[in-house]
């Protein structure tokens, strides 16, 4: 390992993008792409290591300016002084990175190859005036596994980028959906900038190399709130959320309604319910053994699932795939816009890129509203009923607004969708009791509420 890549290695498990907790990181080079530097003295790269510490072993983009000699102002994003007296930066917190970034995403230029290769891609609007050579530019905190860069050029819209982390072979659903919606007109997206895709060596591929997305730009919208902040604030004062509940309900739909007329559907055949089956009755089980309470529902919860897999299905396409109220925004001058199109976290990306059930995202969504009740009832307790009634109006204004949308009529699949929330409120009671004990009481008592009453009440076309 040369003295670089054992420097990362130092300093990745640290990184809130890494995905290997609790062990240290065996890192192979697998190649880097390099960008030409305006400074003297600096380099820019970006290098691909393969952590073969898991299993399966799991790349990684870091981008890394190479400095001759210490930048203080910089010394909080310092990866190593290396002994030969080179400085190591993480490279989305320094300008001599963020500018090239961007330069080759508008310009779509090519990066130099050292085994691996960049090219940027511009989807803006032709006419539209591109940012110059040296934007502002600042990182976004608290992000998880990606490090998303916001750009603030002069007499423009800000601008962010996203820098995956984790690379795959493959399009990124991140990318091509949003991107996809942008180009169909829809309201519910940021606009798309452009994009940076990838190719390095690969064994495991016929010919020996894979492709995937590097980096996704689009405008930013600054000073507006999640949907998740926004309902628990409206919980937490006592105000109605039926009217955007149901405009959320209405934008979803509208966004289902673009995927399936901008990308292949395909019916629900017999190998592909028996796998959701399969998922369901796995996830079950690792929560029957993890959290004692689900075991006098396991029963009832399987039933459910049964019930599921022996009626209506409705045609799959491509969806959100991870919605919830935290990747919502909702903009004073263009209402409720999705964000982060790359799935649920948990399932491998190939399954992400593949047609879903639309009812997988409102089942998503109907979960969310149930836990802001649950959240402003654990901060204020004498409140809980007013709190569970809040979340049952904005629940059923969801779908009210879904299905006036997008024509469906989800009490055909009323058992699918009560068997996709529960499994969604089995994965958060082993995540919450793994992690917040205090809330699990929150997809408990969802799973209780659910197996005697269904999620949908009255919801009419």
């Amino acid at each position: 390992m040369d003295s670089a890549v054992a420097a990362i290695a130092e300093w990745m498990p640290a990184q809130r993008w890494y995905g290997g907790k609790g062990h240290a990181p065996r890192l192979r080079r697998i190649g880097e792409w390099e960008l030409p530097s305006a400074e003297s003295g600096v380099r820019v790269w970006s290098m691909l290591l393969m952590d073969d510490a898991t299993e399966p072993p799991v790349l990684y983009q870091v981008p890394v300016v190479e400095r001759a000699a210490a930048a203080p102002e910089a010394s909080a994003h310092l990866i190593a002084a290396l002994d030969d007296g080179t400085h190591l930066y993480d490279g989305p917190h320094d300008a001599a990175f963020t500018d090239v970034l961007l330069d080759l995403i508008v310009h779509e230029r090519r990066a130099v190859a050292h085994g691996a290769t960049a090219v940027g891609h511009y989807s803006g609007a032709p006419d539209a005036a591109r940012p110059g050579p040296h934007v502002p530019a600042s990182v976004l905190g608290g992000e998880q596994s990606n490090t998303s860069i916001i750009y603030r050029p002069d007499g423009a819209a800000p601008l962010i980028c996203k820098v995956f982390r984790q690379l795959h072979h493959g399009d990124n659903p991140d990318v091509t959906l949003q991107t996809a919606l942008a180009a169909s007109g829809s309201p519910h997206v940021p606009p798309s900038v452009g994009d940076v895709v990838g190719e390095w060596d690969d064994v495991g591929r016929p010919d020996g190399r894979a492709r995937g997305h590097l980096a996704f730009a689009q405008e930013f919208l600054p000073g507006v709130e999640d949907a998740w902040r926004v309902a628990l604030l409206a919980a937490a004062g006592g105000r109605d959320f039926a009217d955007d509940a149901r405009a959320l309900g209405v934008a979803v739909a509208e966004v289902h309604r673009s995927l399936g007329g901008a990308f292949p559907r395909e019916r629900a055949s017999a190998e592909l319910i028996a796998a959701i089956d399969e998922a369901w009755q796995r996830r079950l089980t690792i929560g029957v053994a993890e959290v004692p309470a689900l075991e006098p529902h396991r029963a009832a919860i399987a039933e459910y699932y049964a019930r599921a897999t022996q009626g209506a299905w409705p045609q799959l396409q491509r969806i959100h795939g991870d919605l919830h109220l935290g990747q919502v925004i909702l903009s004073p001058e263009r209402g409720w816009l999705l964000l982060d199109f790359e799935g649920e976290p948990m399932r491998p990306m190939a399954e992400r890129r593949r047609p879903d059930l639309p009812v997988r995202d409102v089942a998503g969504m109907l979960r969310s509203f149930d836990y802001v009740a649950g959240a402003t009832e654990i901060v204020h307790p004498e409140r809980a009923a007013e709190a569970r009634t809040w979340a049952a109006s904005a629940r059923q204004a969801f779908i009210d607004g879904y299905i006036a949308a997008s024509g469906t009529d989800l009490s055909k699949y009323r058992d699918l969708l009560a068997a996709f929330e529960l499994d969604k409120a089995v994965y958060e009671a082993i995540y919450e009791t793994r992690n917040r004990p205090d809330w699990a009481p929150i997809p408990l008592r969802a799973i209780t509420q659910l197996l005697a009453a269904g999620p949908l009440q009255a919801s009419a076309p």
